[in-house]
């Protein structure tokens, strides 16, 4: 049984600084950051000419090397192979050069510089170049390049600040972000003028979208997951939930109550699916769909040891072999799935979501932006439009009723901080209009509070479960103070 509320409850007192709590109760934003900084990691600058210089004479070396191994009828080299053969030829490359030099009367240079020439050009030939710094360092969430010297930055207290460039030029930029999608997908990734946007998973989880030709400038945005295996009660320790809505949350989940979250861009929705994950019960099978691989349930084996994570695919330089997110919901719906989660709900999935959840899939979840929890049915039933089956509105709202028990909606209050600012429990439908009601709804500082109580259906299912009843009768809700 879950225990009830203290008399004096509130989140650990141990809640870290990072992208969900602001600094000095500064508000995240352009004008909150300092001048904009080229020191510290982050100003790591661009591959220099003597980098792509030696980057390519590697390169060379390597390929001719790889090439006489074939020959020789050696075993293919694994990528830990190629790269052991590169730093020894790096380091080859780097002996002549000092070896030169003492020859000409210079004096070489010294093994500190050599260490981070080496560095720079590893990451240019197997890691992702001058973006590597910044992916290095654990404050940074976000990263945009508005061409090759263009750099913006956003760290995790709220700051914002322009960086040294991560390419010597626009042309070296798109050579970058075209190998990194050599290296990073499972289907064909083109970047070119006939496909001038590009969606990859980078090595760390994180999301990087690039776009050209239709741009000024080859620009990139990469999104960063520092949260990868979020829990409920982490959310409450970053002050994202209070004790009560973690434990409603939780007995929720063990309700396998069908749940959407919402909230607008980069509200923190994927973050809170993982944490309502955390909730299941490792024994079930869960299958994830996603237009870009991002909620990672299937690579944290201990919380989810049966998960099959599905991704949309484009059309190939032919136009055939589309997959989309519908077409995965679908497929889901055949693979005896214990609970369906998608990643986010934007077009003519919707139906078949609807229907996984209503059809003895309980207990699935899904994300979507909107900028209230009352507006998530509205947009619901304008995505229903866009699916083939074409329904009409008034049997829409009645699936959605159907299939949509709880809405968790997440806002920003005024110091910049995420929070979970509505919940409301879908109770019917009245011809197209969804109806519901709100259990939790935004205070002045958006955090959600306890306003009118649940169906007797729901309390019972939630308490069930475990959930003590008592945690909603606090109208100031849990939060400290």
């Amino acid at each position: 049984m879950t225990a009830g509320p203290p008399a004096n409850s509130g989140p650990p007192a141990d809640s870290p600084l990072h992208r969900w709590a602001p600094v000095n109760g500064t508000r995240p934003g352009i004008h909150a950051a300092p001048r904009p900084s080229l020191s510290g990691p982050a100003a790591v600058g661009p591959p220099s000419d003597e980098v792509t210089a030696l980057r390519q004479q590697v390169a060379e070396r390597l390929s001719a090397r790889s090439r006489a191994a074939d020959a020789a009828g050696e075993p293919p080299w694994t990528p830990e192979r190629r790269r052991r053969e590169a730093e020894a030829l790096l380091g080859q490359l780097l002996q002549e050069q000092a070896t030169a030099a003492i020859g000409a009367g210079r004096a070489p240079r010294n093994p500190a510089a050599d260490q981070a020439l080496s560095v720079r050009v590893l990451d240019a030939l197997f890691g992702l170049g001058g973006l590597q710094p910044l992916l290095a360092d654990p404050q940074i969430e976000n990263i945009n390049v508005n061409g090759a010297d263009v750099v913006h930055v956003r760290y995790a207290d709220g700051r914002r600040a322009r960086v040294a460039p991560v390419a010597g030029s626009d042309a070296e930029l798109v050579d970058l972000i075209r190998a990194i999608a050599a290296r990073a997908g499972v289907e064909e990734r083109r970047f070119d003028r006939g496909a001038p946007t590009l969606s990859v998973q980078l090595p760390d989880g994180s999301r990087l979208f690039a776009v050209m030709a239709v741009t000024a400038r080859p620009s990139i945005a990469i999104r960063r997951h520092r949260h990868p295996t979020a829990t409920l009660r982490d959310l409450t320790r970053l002050g994202t939930i209070d004790l009560g809505l973690e434990a409603f949350l939780a007995a929720a989940v063990r309700a396998r109550r069908n749940i959407i979250v919402s909230g607008g861009m980069a509200a923190g929705k994927t973050t809170v699916l993982r944490a309502l994950a955390s909730a299941i019960d490792p024994a079930e099978r869960l299958v994830t769909v996603e237009d870009a691989l991002e909620l990672g349930l299937d690579t944290d084996t201990r919380a989810h040891p049966d998960v099959v994570a599905m991704q949309a695919r484009d059309a190939n330089i032919e136009g055939e072999g589309q997959i989309t997110t519908a077409d995965l919901v679908r497929a889901a719906l055949r693979m005896s799935a214990d609970r369906v989660i998608v990643g986010e709900v934007r077009g003519a999935e919707v139906i078949p979501m609807c229907l996984a959840m209503s059809q003895g899939n309980d207990g699935s979840m899904a994300t979507l932006h909107a900028s209230s929890s009352a507006q998530v049915f509205l947009k619901l039933a304008a995505y229903a439009v866009q699916s083939a089956e074409r329904l009409p509105l008034e049997a829409t709202g009645l699936l959605v009723a159907s299939a949509v028990h709880l809405v968790v909606h997440l806002d920003t209050t005024p110091d910049g901080r995420r929070v979970v600012a509505s919940i409301r429990e879908v109770v019917g439908a009245d011809g197209a209009q969804v109806t519901s009601n709100e259990l939790y709804r935004p205070s002045g500082d958006k955090r959600a509070r306890p306003h009118v109580p649940p169906s007797d259906d729901l309390l019972t299912a939630l308490t069930a479960t475990g959930f003590d009843p008592k945690w909603l009768h606090n109208p100031d809700g849990w939060w400290p103070t």
